[in-house]
């Protein structure tokens, strides 16, 4: 007697809820197939942007025509969203004639973590839904191949003749929900790890540009204070 054992075949013949989790691995599957497409042109495009702006910002450029060619974009993201935000703060301390080192730490400083929380949140968002299908759909697959053996053992206990026949569709249906929790976990696992260290080294280097330009505002306050400059003129600030 032949016995269709194709996967189509299978998965048709499987228990309801053996079916059921096999539908929910593969939309599992998807979800995060479309996640990690869209994160790694994600974390790309940061890492460009941030690039550009670091050569842009490094190269001597005049400060506040930096801030007027950024501040009139329409999606700031990355270190621009971070300078903008403290050169910002920054001017309004000129207008207020308050411009010192520890002024400088309250506003402009404040205002660039709040921007890098900002940051922070969109590189890291879908990090952890690839988490939770790495981590649980392994035990989702076995959940349905441990009910479909335990439906075969039932089936074959009713059975005249206890055959290998009888009993190994329905062990290979249950162990298909085991392969599709694989085949959804080990692609959200490499996934995550490499984005989580990829979002890291970003983060990291937008922190540093956040310390490296509150310095650069501190060091230009003090040389003004003492030099007694207008504290209206920002218009000779540059990064060097």
């Amino acid at each position: 007697m032949h016995i269709d054992m194709s996967i189509y075949r299978l998965v048709a013949d499987a228990s309801l809820l053996v079916q059921i989790v096999m539908l929910i691995l593969i939309l599992a599957s998807l979800i995060s197939w479309t996640m990690i497409i869209s994160k790694a042109r994600v974390i790309k495009q940061a890492n460009k942007q941030a690039h550009a702006f670091e050569d842009r910002f490094w190269s001597g450029a005049d400060l506040p025509s930096l801030y007027e060619k950024t501040s009139a974009k329409r999606n700031l993201s990355g270190m621009e969203h971070m300078f903008v935000a403290g050169f910002k703060e920054y001017i309004r301390l000129h207008k207020t004639r308050r411009v010192t080192a520890l002024s400088i730490s309250d506003t402009s400083l404040r205002s660039m973590k709040v921007a890098l929380s900002r940051e922070v949140d969109f590189l890291e968002n879908h990090l952890s839904f690839l988490a939770t299908v790495g981590s649980t759909s392994p035990y989702i697959g076995l959940f349905g191949t441990v009910w479909g053996i335990m439906n075969s053992f039932r089936a074959l206990s009713d059975a005249q003749q206890a055959t290998l026949a009888a009993v190994a569709p329905g062990i290979a249906e249950a162990l298909i929900a085991t392969a599709m929790g694989l085949l959804a976990a080990i692609p959200a696992v490499i996934a995550y790890n490499r984005y989580s260290h990829q979002t890291d080294r970003l983060i990291t280097r937008y922190d540093n540009f956040v310390e490296e330009f509150t310095a650069l505002l501190q060091r230009q306050a003090i040389i003004r204070e003492g030099e007694q400059a207008d504290p209206e003129d920002v218009t000779a600030i540059k990064a060097d």
